[in-house]
Parts: structure tokens; sequence; C-alpha cells
């Protein structure tokens, strides 16, 4: 059913489970998970810039996501890595998109019903809201 899955990665500890779901989907059905970590540029400012900064980024997103990919080396699903800049929203929503993507699988905060508003501006939301294929959020 879904055949072309993306994780949005941030490096933190519920990637993994977030992960551990889109490959479960994807071994069922045979398809595979696209891993996509984007660097923020920061507003009102140019990559040259602060290149150096973001050329450290990147190698270090290099790195993590080498070890998030590594516990799944001997899974028959194929597992391809992306690393680009951009807003966070924004490129979520171009690559899936531009790739044909059945799902989004991202995690999300579990919400507060005393304030339910509070997650609205939220990556995980936004995406939600605006994809135009399903999204699974993980709490």
């Amino acid at each position: 059913m879904f055949k072309n899955i993306l994780v949005p990665v941030d490096f933190s500890k519920k990637n993994t489970q977030t992960l551990d779901i889109a490959m479960n989907l994807a071994f069922k059905s045979k398809g595979k998970v696209t891993l996509l970590h984007i660097i923020e540029i920061i507003s009102d400012t140019t990559f040259n810039e602060f290149q150096e900064f973001y050329l450290t980024l990147e190698k270090r997103s290099q790195q993590d996501m080498t070890s998030l990919v590594a516990p799944h080396e001997k899974s028959s699903v194929d597992i391809e890595t992306k690393i680009v800049y951009g807003n966070r929203t924004r490129e979520i929503l171009r690559h899936a998109e531009n790739n044909n993507i059945d799902l989004i699988v991202l995690h999300s905060h579990k919400i507060d019903f005393n304030e339910p508003t509070l997650g609205w501006g939220t990556i995980s939301h936004k995406v939600g809201i605006l994809s135009q294929c399903p999204v699974m959020l993980v709490k």
C-alpha cells in the first residue's frame, strides 16, 4: 500500500521509533524509506555568509544519519538518505510532491488538552494540514 515512505528526521530520540514504524510498513509493502533532514538557513542571511557553519552542520548530519540507519543495514528495505537546506515544512512538502511519496511518517508531541492550540505552529501540524499525501504522526 505505502511503497514510498518519507521520514523527516531531526536526530532526536523520537526518530528511532518513527523510523522503526516506517521500516515495518515498507517491509510489508515491499517499499522504500527516505530519511530527510533539513538544515534551516538563518532568516535574512545567505548561505555564503555562514557557509563554514552550514558545512559543519551538514557533516555532523551525515554522521547522525549513518548512526540512525545503522540498525537497519541488514533489512531488505531500501533506505535512502537526503540532507537539504531550506525551510523545514516547505522542504518536506516539496520532497513529498516531487518524489511521489505515498506516506509521510514523522514524530509529533502529545497535545495538552488544557491548551490544545499550542501545537498549531509545529512542523508536524503544518505538514499534517498541508500535505497532499497521507501523514502518520507518531507520539
